[in-house]
């Protein structure tokens, strides 16, 4: 693996190829959208066969925090559901830059298939190729079986990164916007304490993403990500989301084993017990 990312020319070129499998993973924050936007925009105009990941219904339900990871049986027998096993290229893409995609690319991941892509530029790349659209269900060949591998290094809990802050033994990138980060802005979720895990540092994952809706280029990662190309990262956000953002941009720039804390700043600043820190003065 040399990229987790393929061009829209690319999967214009090998759509058809018997074991691509493509997912549509578009999803909108609950404050920007409402509920079930996602799958609306996926209904109204999606890929050619392409099947829809909800991240909201793909998680674990044994907890009131937002689309957690599932266990590797819950997420085997869903994504049996849409078709997709071993054997597969995966192509994932979304229509909100990346913010899904990647989450859901970290999530083939953490079950050990490799072999998983993500659409750089996402639909927006897919329309400027000039590559049709359809609003119609795809026809779903299921049986295909799929076997998770976890990779419990690319997931990080609450407890793990708490160690890591106390011990600044990893660095912790935060992808959430500068106001939230630093305690000037308030949480979107209501009741949510603004500010950040104590060591971290901010890295927006707007900062990552270019005009076009593509990842920035190499040579800004790389100035983005010097100190943290090649070593240990654990990557933050609001839910677990965008974190995926610095995970991805990190794997292209050859460092493929950055976890995200999957709970998140949720989670970290939902218990009252754990410290957050501000810039404001």
């Amino acid at each position: 693996m040399t990229s987790p990312l393929v061009s829209a020319a690319w999967l214009k070129s090998n759509i058809n190829a018997p074991d691509i499998r493509i997912i549509d993973a578009s999803w909108f924050p609950s404050w920007v959208a409402g509920p079930g936007a996602g799958r609306e925009a996926y209904e109204r105009a999606h890929i050619p066969g392409a099947v829809y990941f909800d991240i909201d219904d793909i998680c674990a339900t044994d907890t009131d925090l937002p689309h957690m990871l599932p266990d590797s049986v819950k997420f085997s027998s869903r994504v049996r559901k849409l078709g997709v096993g071993d054997g597969n290229r995966i192509v994932v893409y979304d229509a909100n830059d990346f913010i899904a995609s990647a989450r859901v690319w970290w999530m083939f991941r953490v079950m050990g298939h490799k072999d998983v892509y993500v659409l750089n530029g996402g639909l927006r790349a897919w329309e400027e190729e000039g590559g049709n659209l359809e609003d119609l269900p795809p026809v779903v060949t299921g049986g295909r079986h799929f076997t998770p591998r976890v990779q419990s290094h690319l997931v990080k809990s609450a407890r793990q990164v708490h160690q890591a802050a106390q011990s600044q033994s990893v660095p912790i990138l935060d992808a959430r916007p500068p106001g939230r980060f630093g305690g000037t802005e308030s949480e979107p979720r209501e009741g949510l304490r603004s500010g950040h895990i104590p060591c971290s540092t901010n890295i927006p994952s707007s900062s990552l993403v270019g005009a076009d809706g593509k990842l920035v280029d190499e040579a800004e990662l790389a100035a983005l990500f010097e100190k943290y190309r090649s070593a240990p990262v654990i990557a933050s956000c609001g839910s677990g989301v965008s974190a995926a953002v610095i995970a991805l941009a990190l794997a292209q720039l050859g460092n493929w084993d950055a976890a995200v804390f999957d709970g998140s700043w949720t989670e970290w600043a939902g218990d009252e017990s754990n410290p957050v820190e501000t810039t404001v003065a």
